[in-house]
């Protein structure tokens, strides 16, 4: 069956996370994706290990053809407005400022596709204070206050994820297909902007609402005790977790797994308010208890009694689960010359235009050739630009 993008043809001028996951997401459902990378260098992510194939750079560049291309020369930029003319949709995560420098930014392209839609993605926006701040996930997290809510601030660490890029690369996704819908309605392109900073506060809508609301600041325990989340270690040294939200019912439930059904009337966690207030000593009394017995009978008590729990998997762990092998979160591509290349699944599953996975991530300039004959160069001009460096 068709995905849902298909007909869709993008051109990636992105490095790093934010922009390849864009237009990755983009290519999961169809779309055409050719990410244009500069010859003899490509994405960095490549060069996360010797091969120029890491699996880093595979995670983000399923599902696209590989173009290399000098679009800092004359002739690389006349190629580049060449595919331009036909495209749907660029997607560039450059600082600010630099495509139009380039003579390749959403001015020059709208003038020659007005149908095109241009996104670009940045650190802090395309215009302000910050704007040609240099920016990365961390940094993106911290100016957004989103770490600020996932780290203790009296001894600060990062986190073992990149939250913002994902997010922002998320969001570029959905500025892009709302300006394909609007497309259809208006017959006009339009241009697309977000910012790891602008996706990040949006992406902590719950936290910044209490803000503004009461002009206090969270802090990372503060949703803990308002969801009445917790995390315990088992006898056997295994993690798992509790989240008892609102519902009364898991509280009591909880109470009958542990064996203590008293504390269910205890005047400190009678309720959600007084356990909240109590949080803490909860906590300790919780963790005394649950460190008596291993975690998998813990967890068959508290699922027994439809608590929501769960073990604190590790990623080996999370590809064992059998849920997680129920719904092929593991997918594996392969490429004629690297062999398989095994990958994370898609997080949504369309039953009349399935996202599909079927390029395995290309090596640099892998489709250079075949791309630029599809535009109508010969193969001779072809050489003449790899002679110059060009392509």
């Amino acid at each position: 069956m068709p995905g849902a993008l298909d007909g869709t043809q993008i051109l990636e001028l992105g490095s790093y996370v934010t922009g390849p996951f864009a237009a990755m997401l983009c290519a999961d459902l169809g779309a055409s994706v050719i990410k244009i990378e500069a010859p003899g260098q490509g994405d960095p992510f490549r060069g996360w290990q010797d091969v120029g194939y890491s699996p880093t750079f595979c995670a983000m560049n399923r599902n696209k053809r590989s173009l290399t291309l000098n679009v800092q020369s004359p002739e690389g930029k006349e190629i580049f407005l060449r595919l331009a003319r036909d495209a749907d949709v660029i997607i560039e995560n450059m600082r600010p400022g630099v495509v139009d420098r380039l003579g390749i930014g959403y001015g020059a392209i709208h003038a020659l596709n007005p149908r095109i839609i241009y996104c670009s993605i940045s650190g802090f926006g395309q215009d302000g204070p910050y704007r040609d701040r240099p920016g990365y996930d961390t940094i993106g997290q911290a100016m957004a206050g989103l770490l600020s809510v996932l780290t203790d601030l009296e001894a600060p660490k990062g986190v073992g994820i990149s939250i913002s890029d994902h997010i922002t690369g998320v969001f570029a996704c959905y500025g892009i297909l709302a300006a394909l819908l609007a497309r259809e309605r208006t017959g006009k392109g339009q241009k697309v902007e977000t910012s790891l900073i602008q996706a990040s506060i949006a992406f902590a809508a719950e936290n910044a609402a209490r803000y503004l609301a009461t002009r206090i600041s969270p802090r990372r325990a503060n949703r803990l005790r308002l969801a009445q989340v917790y995390a315990f270690v088992a006898g056997d040294g295994l993690p798992f977790v509790v989240h008892l939200s609102s519902p009364q019912k898991f509280w009591h439930g909880l109470a009958e797994a542990v064996g203590r059904p008293e504390l269910k009337e205890d005047p400190r966690f009678v309720n959600k308010e007084a356990r909240e207030k109590n949080y803490d000593a909860l906590s300790e009394l919780l963790t005394e208890i649950f460190r008596t017995g291993p975690r998998a009978d813990w967890l068959s008590l508290l699922a027994t009694r439809d608590v929501p729990s769960a073990p604190l998997l590790t990623l080996d762990e999370v590809f064992a689960d059998p849920q997680v092998r129920h719904l092929g979160m593991e997918v594996e591509l392969r490429h004629p010359k690297m062999g398989p290349v095994k990958l994370a699944g898609t997080g949504v599953l369309l039953s009349g235009t399935p996202v599909r996975m079927e390029l395995a991530p290309p090596l640099l300039g892998e489709h250079t050739e075949e791309i630029l004959l599809e535009a109508g160069l010969g193969r001779e001009e072809i050489e003449a630009l790899k002679g110059k460096g060009v392509v």
